[in-house]
């Protein structure tokens, strides 16, 4: 019997499912576990390759008869800001974000439902209970941690910390060569301060203070208006068959 180490990653292949972006296509993912020792290099090497991570497992598109789903990810040094981009960065400046540990917190779990109840309200995470955020978060064996959004305080300049409620909430990891944007939420009743937008912006300015070329999206999904705001954010690369293409 063939014996394979607990290192070694296994791929599996879901069940055709309907597609959550296309009306009428059908999905399939292929998917692996990322733990033990190696689970951060894993990670780091299937997310160049178009993978994303969701608590320990890394997947990807894999469907039969559509390639809707491109990965995104902006060439941070070579960003080029838009006049809208600009005025949705100033229409936040009272705006924020604190790294912080992975660890779930009632606030966050409330601003999360609210969140999808308002946006999400026929998506497969509309039944996700406390317990199931908490996995999100913290189960997770790679480089990550969250990015608080709150309004700044008096003394948000001395201790570089906003105060009050959560407006906006980012799990982000840190890669080799950038930031990985792995889900983020606001408030929704502030839809008028475009705050996606501005978490991409503001990850930007991160990854580039780090001295890191990019920041990945996930995926952008040809078609899809839910997807649209990604192929916003100019120059990107897309992975194509022949590998990362840039797109100014």
């Amino acid at each position: 019997m063939t014996s394979h180490p607990r290192d070694t990653p296994q791929f599996y292949l879901t069940a055709p499912s309907p597609c959550p972006y296309l009306p009428g296509q059908e999905e399939r993912k292929v998917f692996t576990h990322l733990v033990g020792r190696r689970a951060r290099d894993l990670n780091e090497i299937l997310t160049q390759g178009g993978f994303r991570r969701s608590q320990t497992i890394a997947y990807r598109p894999a469907c039969e008869t559509c390639r809707a789903c491109v990965s995104v990810r902006v060439v941070v040094e070579d960003f080029a800001i838009t006049g809208s981009q600009r005025r949705i960065l100033q229409r936040n400046a009272e705006l924020i974000g604190t790294p912080e540990p992975n660890r779930p917190a009632s606030e966050q779990y409330a601003l999360f439902r609210r969140y999808l109840d308002a946006r999400h309200g026929d998506g497969g995470m509309v039944d996700m209970t406390v317990l199931d955020y908490a996995m999100m978060i913290e189960d997770s064996h790679v480089d990550t941690h969250l990015v608080i959004y709150r309004e700044r305080g008096p003394d948000s300049a001395i201790h570089g910390r906003g105060v009050g409620a959560p407006v906006a909430v980012c799990l982000t990891d840190v890669l080799a060569d950038g930031l990985s944007m792995v889900y983020s939420f606001y408030d929704p009743d502030e839809a008028s301060r475009s705050l996606g937008t501005y978490m991409i912006l503001d990850h930007i300015r991160r990854a580039r203070a780090l001295g890191l070329p990019y920041l990945y999206l996930g995926y952008w999904v040809d078609g899809s208006r839910k997807m649209d705001y990604k192929a916003k954010f100019k120059p990107q690369e897309r992975l194509m068959p022949q590998g990362w293409v840039r797109v100014e």
